[in-house]
């Protein structure tokens, strides 16, 4: 039967009725580890009973209001967000793309209120994804995701990533800001070189910029810090957020110092939906869990070990792993072979991987992982990769079936 949903997605013919901490239960009632958490959101797994107390307690009350009133969940989150990183300000959205969108304005609006709006660009960097809005698609500039929706928003100019002298020779007098991932997502788990963060960072301050970064994968755990941003020993002044902090509900946000955000103002910016009661909750609920001592450094032990474990795939299958990088819970295979192949064969043996640039399948598993959990995605990863091997030997073996005996 034909489906109804607009056909923008290639997906794989494969459904989930639960879940239960890092596993998924499919439709036929096969089980699979599931370490790309959806797509980085699945932060505390599934079924997980706080998340559950938190959202059924709050179902049961009150779920929405709108803005124009106080939001006690949303005021808490807030507190919660500003004493644990740099920033002076949080403002809620629904999603990554949202909250980047809202770093954007926020950005654009420093410049203006400054005396300088016609510091409306931003330097971004190749290979990044910021969303999809049309703001956010220029921001990252892939074609595929720009070509046919009319011209390009302006404003964005993109230089390689990494690359500090490009950084350096993009910046003119229309510059406002430099917008980066810490560790590029979608762009296939591409860590920037030690002091790279640190040198846009001097250059943001010695060119009056605004430093922004996109933490909607990296944030809330995922690299075994809060924020990716700590890894650097730099802080942006506006940082975006989403994913993670919702644990599965749609939640996200902009972050901001005070002098960052002082051109948004009475009536700058809105959301209809943005930090109602019901997600402000859940989020709330994620960060009991993830802010709990030790929590943190769990997921920077239990990404040490998958690290570990994935470097000694790679030594026994150099025909099909390239590579292994990435931080804390948020490592990329490097591959050989096409990665809709591998993420295929992982699927094969029951566990799940997510495709990403740079011919990467990026894992993302949940936080709340543990060592058999890893030891068993390192075992499948290998029979995955045995899969690859075997199909790749059966494609170029000759065909004697025909030889005189």
């Amino acid at each position: 039967m034909s489906s109804s949903l607009l056909p923008t997605y290639a997906r794989a013919d494969l459904a989930f009725e639960r879940g239960d901490g890092a596993w998924l239960t499919a439709t036929t009632g096969e089980r699979f580890l599931d370490f790309g958490g959806g797509i980085a959101v699945a932060s505390l797994g599934y079924s997980h009973p706080h998340l559950i107390a938190a959202l059924t307690e709050q179902g049961g009350k009150l779920w929405h209001t709108s803005n124009l009133f106080k939001i006690p969940q949303a005021e808490h989150l807030a507190a919660r967000l500003v004493e644990a990183t740099f920033a002076d300000y949080v403002f809620f959205t629904n999603s990554g793309a949202e909250a980047v969108e809202g770093a954007i304005k926020t950005a654009r609006k420093y410049q203006s209120v400054s005396g300088h709006p016609e510091k409306f660009h931003i330097v971004t960097f190749e290979g990044a994804f910021h969303g999809r809005t049309l703001a956010t698609i220029a921001a990252g500039g892939n074609p595929k995701y720009i070509e046919g929706f009319g011209p390009k928003a302006e404003g964005f100019d993109q230089v390689p990533f990494g690359d500090i002298e490009a950084a350096k020779a993009a910046i003119g007098p229309q510059t406002g800001a430099i917008l980066i991932e810490p560790i590029q997502g979608e762009g296939g788990i591409r860590v920037p070189r030690p002091g790279f963060l640190r040198a846009l960072r001097e250059l943001c301050d010695r060119h009056g910029l605004l430093l922004v970064f996109d933490e909607v994968q990296t944030g809330v755990g995922r690299v075994g810090k809060f924020f990716a941003y700590e890894l650097s020993g730099v802080a942006p002044d506006i940082m975006a957020v989403a994913k993670g902090i919702g644990g599965g509900f749609p939640l996200g946000a902009f972050l901001a110092t005070r002098e960052a955000a002082k051109g948004m103002t009475l009536g700058a910016h809105g959301t209809t939906f943005g930090g109602n009661p019901l997600a402000t909750s859940v989020g709330n609920a994620v960060l009991d869990v993830v802010l709990a001592p030790g929590f943190i450094e769990h997921v920077a032990s239990m990404g040490l070990r998958l690290k570990q474990g994935l470097a000694e795939l790679k030594d026994r299958h150099p025909g099909v792993i390239a590579e292994i990088r990435g931080e804390g819970l948020m490592q990329g295979i490097a591959l050989r072979p096409p990665v809709n192949e591998f993420a295929a064969a992982a699927r094969a043996e029951k566990i799940l991987v997510i495709p990403a640039g740079d011919n990467v399948a990026r894992l993302l598993p949940p936080l709340i992982v543990g060592e058999e959990e890893i030891g068993e995605a390192i075992k499948r990863l290998d029979a995955a990769c045995l899969r690859l091997e075997r199909d790749r030997s059966a494609a170029v073996a000759p065909d004697l079936s025909g030889a005189a005996e």
